[in-house]
């Protein structure tokens, strides 16, 4: 199992985003989380990440408990986290930024990668010294995908990647993540449009005010009545 999360409590005061959550990641499994606006999504992410520190529970990655581990040793353990919000750092170039992302890597094989995702993402290479902050924001979600996989994770989290793209864009950064996917990396994601996330997920996790409420494969819950009414618009 490569990330296991036990009764996992988190807390902002007095008040509780996660009540106990529970779920599992395999080794190469695109797994997905969706739920209303307040459910705890990004809560969790945040706190697989360390940014926030949970009341109790477990987060075990490959049999280690992450609970009170700095951020950049959980990235250093193998874990990327691309945040809600497209935040690039918008004064560095395009080539700065994914330098940034490679930040644990050293020199080795930096340049190498740099190239690798140009060739992914042809737009991002024909601009590499124009400044993030001047990037359409399905330019800077590409660029922060690419900055993420630039300390090469065993587990990337995605948090709402087509948040506030158009429909072209969001087709481009769906085939993103299936490329990423395809090549080996384990992905956590969280998307507005579950209805793409289901299609694009092998299973899948629903969160409610804070609590799993319903798990099973992608397939089962995009064909599930109760799911469609509740979160595809059908």
């Amino acid at each position: 199992m490569l990330l296991e999360i036990r009764d996992l409590v988190v807390k902002y005061g007095e008040i509780s985003a996660l009540k106990g959550v529970s779920l599992q990641v395999e080794n190469g499994q695109l797994i997905t989380l969706i739920g209303a606006n307040g459910a705890g999504k990004t809560t969790l992410l945040k706190a697989i990440s360390g940014l926030l520190k949970p009341e109790s529970g477990q987060i075990l990655y490959e049999g280690q408990n992450l609970c009170g581990m700095s951020p950049d040793k959980i990235v250093r353990a193998g874990i990327a986290h691309c945040p809600e919000g497209r935040k690039v750092f918008p004064r560095q170039t395009i080539q700065e930024n994914l330098r940034a992302g490679a930040f644990i890597q050293g020199k080795k094989g930096v340049k190498e990668d740099i190239e690798k995702y140009f060739a992914w993402f042809p737009r991002l290479g024909e601009r590499r010294h124009q400044k993030a902050g001047s990037l359409s924001g399905g330019e800077q979600q590409m660029l922060v995908i690419c900055r993420a996989l630039m300390s090469r994770p065993k587990l990337l989290l995605l948090d709402e990647p087509s948040m506030g793209l158009a429909p072209l864009v969001m087709a481009e950064v769906f085939r993103i993540i299936k490329e990423v996917h395809k090549q080996g990396t384990t992905i956590l994601l969280i998307e507005q449009n579950a209805k793409q996330a289901l299609k694009t997920a092998d299973r899948g996790y629903i969160l409610e005010v804070g609590s799993v409420v319903a798990a099973d494969s992608a397939e089962n819950l995009l064909n599930s009545p109760d799911v469609q009414n509740s979160y595809l618009g059908a």
